[in-house]
């Protein structure tokens, strides 16, 4: 019984690491999964979390996010379908979230209020966060943002 116990442990975390380990290692971009419910409820728990006090808790962003401000830099975007972040694909808005502006856009001084979050959440939690802030799109502006992925794809198939 406790040999039966133990293989079924086994086998829930191998299920466990197989779904959530790596999703950008394991996978092309467009990663970004939006038929999960588990993992969009994990996203919006994180999004609220972590990302609503200055993206809004209905991805509104702050008001005049387009306008530097007294800093130089500009207030959060939104993530809905009003902000630019369905402009990106998968690949890249992992790397911003992940990485940072600079860091991901190779403009080493480009100056963001937005916290890197490689040190606090895993690429498992960054694709969830993502994939519910996609869920929240309208059809028609997920599937433009599925196109860009399938550009993106393809360009990286071909090289620079």
């Amino acid at each position: 019984m406790a040999a039966a116990s133990l293989a079924l442990a086994g086998i829930a975390a191998a299920f466990f690491w197989w779904r959530y380990a790596d999703p950008i290692g394991s996978n092309p971009p467009g990663v970004l999964r939006l038929d999960d419910p588990v993992m969009l409820h994990r996203g919006e728990q994180l999004y609220q979390s972590q990302c609503a006090s200055c993206h809004g808790a209905n991805l509104e962003g702050q008001a005049n996010w387009r306008e530097r401000g007294s800093d130089g830099r500009l207030p959060a975007p939104p993530h809905d379908e009003s902000g630019h972040t369905w402009h990106h694909p998968d690949e890249v808005l992992i790397r911003i979230t992940r990485d940072g502006v600079a860091k991901a856009a190779g403009l080493p001084d480009y100056v963001s209020s937005m916290p890197t979050f490689g040190d606090s959440l895993s690429d498992a939690d960054i694709v969830a966060v993502l994939s519910w802030i996609k869920s929240r799109w309208s059809s028609a502006i997920r599937t433009h943002h599925d196109d860009i992925n399938r550009q993106a794809n393809e360009q990286s198939r071909r090289g620079p």
